[in-house]
């Protein structure tokens, strides 16, 4: 049996917490016995916990002896005086010695870690944080330990719950290298990502910078660790070659995170690329292929081939690649030898890798992300006696190890014209052929067989039995073509019908030309024949056309001409001025220069058996004669109007029915008015027309714009009727858009055009008139009319 001992051990001994804890429970003393195995699981926390504490403070004092070094490089002194000078400069500054040895490895290191590791707000010891955090991830070796090393140290600050860092394969798979806030479960499903499969790590590698995700629930996209929360997924490499990812969780939605924590991530997924690169897990022998076995590859090749390798600037990224081999299929595009290739950079050698065709792009995208790159065609150009020379190539790029393999094969130039030219006979309905003179073989391109209507592989049909197959009206052609090449030995051409063997008839025209030795004997005949069918029959429908068109045109040009003559008959351009009970009317009237815009426009004046004087203005919709004749039928309806003694509205509203109901579609604006020279009074109405304007002592104005519809729109409409006291020396102009209207220019601005030239002129009434044509700036090619009417200074009649 056993002895329990309960008492203290021999002095010096070291505590035995698990001796203290049997012994209790033998003992069975005066305190309450516990369950065993409750307390051993208390105790193997407190161990666990008092081991992750001697890591933390294993980590620090790795810190510490880091600072020490600097001392005693800067100081010239030993490792004791080094620490106790660390210690004296900590307790003058007021900062603990783990403080104080962070700043001084900062100030020593001035790398990627010390440019971010700046305090941030709530956080004044960031730089002892992050260079605890590199102490440890330097310790610890393996990425496992390194996961655990940075969710301690380093992003837990940060409220991330969760670490993945994630390996390259050779053909851009993800293997899950070291991961810390996962399930085992959960991380033993990731272990290994194919190729393709989307997740925010893959796209940190293709895009090569940070992703970040604000919530991996709305992303979509699959990844490790919670369906929730914020991710960032940095790239990690090193001299321009990435060889993994540093994915960090976050358990809620990420919010923007300010410049600082990105570059802090960043660093550390620099550190964590380093633990990879000298992992022997994660970079197998796969990863690391002797370049001497990549040569050897590139010399089995039998198309032209380049091994580069990876060429670092002072500040270790990538600046260039060297080209290290040519394979002996190598030939360069500017005709170099090979020797002033061989051995130099990439851009000296060919300094338009960068720009045309993009070449140093992809072999750096394909070097970093490990992704292989091909193309069927791209242009590569390079100078040649300072002349750009453009070959198109297939190219494939892809990297072993630290080497890229360029592999190219320049198109055969003759196969693409040969293939260009097969094409472009098939669009053209072209086939060529060959005859030969001595032994009578011919030989027929593919296309013939099909355009003679015979089957491929049926006995091609001789030129002297080409007669025997076309039209008869076509036979003699065809002979004087043969006596052409045949006995003058001249090239010819001529085009036949040719009646197939199923009796159908193509167009075909047949060029061919002799082959003739240095004694001017034939050798043979070559030439071609090509289906014109198409273009035969579209020849014919348009010449068709042209005559429908040539009695199309001289149809129209003689409506134009009647229309010209029955709008001149009735509405002459001038006319002379009329005096009446101290009015005095004057009118111009200039039609459009083109005859087939031959209008409407129509104007009227005349004195009524009333004594009452009408004047109207109007102006058909369309051209042509069917604008002149109805032109007529309105005008002359009107006058027949006016001839009952009813005012303007009223006359309007029945030339409204006239136009609806007498007239083949036709539609017109018009004002109409009657004068009474006793009273001086202007009785006026408009159907969809211009006001008339008023001028007196200087002032140009529109009268107001009375309601009334356009004429032939409506079976029944009612015109407002409106009237004006003219006075002494007032004018009274009543004219058609065409007098004002462009295109370019709103109809009100236009008008107050027409208001202000009034305004401003002075001079008689006729002078007027010829004023307003001679300055019209119009542009809608329509007929102009303008009537003015001048109240005399005379007593009313």
């Amino acid at each position: 049996m056993t002895e329990a001992r309960t008492g203290p051990g021999p002095a010096g001994a070291a505590p035995d917490p698990v001796g203290d804890v049997v012994a209790a429970e033998l003992a069975g003393g005066a305190r309450a016995a516990e369950p065993v195995v409750t307390r051993l699981a208390a105790t193997v926390e407190r161990l666990r916990a008092e081991i992750q504490q001697a890591q933390a403070t294993a980590d620090g004092r790795a810190l510490v002896e880091m600072a020490k070094g600097v001392l005693i490089e800067r100081l010239h002194c030993g490792p004791a005086q080094a620490a106790r000078q660390l210690d004296a400069l900590a307790e003058r500054s007021g900062v603990s010695s783990l403080e104080l040895a962070a700043e001084l490895v900062d100030q020593a290191a001035q790398d990627g870690v010390s440019t971010v590791s700046a305090p941030l707000p709530q956080q004044p010891a960031e730089a002892v944080r992050l260079r605890t955090a590199e102490s440890g991830l330097l310790a610890a070796g393996d990425p496992q330990r390194v996961a655990r090393s940075l969710l301690e140290h380093a992003v837990s600050p940060l409220g991330a719950t969760a670490v993945a860092i994630w390996a390259v394969g050779t053909d851009s798979s993800l293997a899950l290298a070291g991961f810390a806030g996962i399930d085992l479960a959960e991380a033993e499903r990731w272990r290994y990502v194919p190729p393709g499969v989307v997740t925010p790590a893959r796209q940190a590698l293709a895009q090569r910078r940070t992703e970040w995700i604000t919530d991996i629930a709305r992303s979509g996209l699959p990844s490790i660790g919670a369906r929730e929360g914020g991710r960032a997924a940095i790239p990690a490499g090193t001299g321009g070659r990435l060889i993994g990812v540093l994915e960090v969780c976050w358990p809620a939605p990420l919010d923007e995170q300010p410049p600082q924590v990105r570059r802090q991530l960043e660093a550390l997924a620099e550190l964590c690329a380093h633990t990879l690169e000298s992992d022997p897990v994660t970079v197998g022998a796969s990863e690391r292929p002797g370049v001497a076995d990549l040569v050897r590859l590139a010399d089995g090749l039998f198309d032209p081939a380049m091994v580069l390798l990876p060429h670092l600037g002072p500040d270790g990224a990538l600046s260039d690649f060297r080209i290290h081999h040519l394979n002996a299929s190598f030939v360069d595009p500017a005709g170099r030898p090979r020797g002033l290739v061989d051995g130099a950079l990439l851009f000296e050698a060919y300094p338009m890798a960068a720009s045309e065709g993009r070449l140093f792009e992809h072999v750096e995208h394909v070097f970093a992300t490990g992704e292989t790159y091909r193309a069927d065609r791209v242009q590569l150009t390079e100078l040649v006696d300072q002349v750009p020379l453009t070959v198109a190539a297939a190219l494939g790029i892809s990297r072993h190890g630290a080497a890229v393999l360029v592999v190219w094969r320049v198109e055969d130039e003759t196969a693409r014209l040969a293939a260009l030219l097969q094409h472009a006979q098939r669009l053209g309905r072209v086939g060529g052929f060959e005859e030969n003179a001595a032994s009578g073989a011919i030989t027929w391109s593919s296309d013939l067989f099909a355009l003679h209507g015979l089957a491929p592989g049926a006995d091609p049909v001789p030129l002297a039995r080409l007669p025997e197959h076309v039209h008869a009206d076509d036979t003699e052609a065809v002979r004087r073509l043969l006596r052409t090449l045949l006995r003058y030995r001249r090239p010819g051409s001529t085009a036949f019908r040719l009646i197939r063997p199923n009796g159908d008839t193509r167009h075909i025209r047949i060029i061919a030309e002799p082959v003739v030795d240095s004694a001017g004997h034939l050798l043979a005949v070559r030439g071609a024949y090509q289906d014109i069918s198409a273009q035969h029959w579209t020849e014919v429908a348009l010449s068709a056309t042209q005559d429908r068109l040539a009695h199309t045109e001289q149809h129209a040009a003689e409506q134009s001409r009647l229309a010209r003559q029955l709008q001149q008959a009735i509405m002459p351009a001038a006319q002379p001025a009329i005096e009446a009970f101290g009015l005095h009317i004057a009118v111009r009237y200039r039609p459009t220069e083109q005859d087939h815009l031959v209008g409407g426009d129509w104007y009227d004046a005349i004195v009524l058996p009333s004594k009452q004087i009408l004047v109207s203005v109007g102006d058909i919709t369309g051209h042509g004669i069917k604008a002149a004749t109805g032109m007529v039928v309105l005008r002359n309806a009107l006058r027949g109007l006016a001839a009952t003694g009813a005012g303007p509205g009223q006359m309007l509203t029945w030339l409204n029915l006239v136009t609806h109901h007498l007239t083949d579609d036709i539609f017109a604006t018009a004002v109409c008015g009657l004068y009474d020279p006793e009273t001086r009074v202007l009785r006026w109405a408009r159907a969809g027309h211009l006001p008339p304007v008023l001028i007196r002592g200087g002032t140009a104005v529109n009268l107001p714009e009375l309601s009334g519809m356009l004429l032939g729109a409506v079976a029944e409409s009612v015109y407002e009727e409106g009237a004006e006291q003219l006075e002494a020396d007032d004018i009274l102009l009543l004219y058609t858009d065409g007098l004002i209207e462009r295109r370019d220019r709103y109809l009100d601005e236009c008008v107050q055009r027409l208001l202000d030239m009034n305004a401003d002129f002075a001079g008689t009434l006729d002078e007027r008139l010829d004023h307003l044509l001679d300055h019209s700036d119009a542009n809608s090619d329509d007929d102009t009319c303008v009537v003015g009417i001048q109240v005399g200074r005379g007593d009313s009649v």
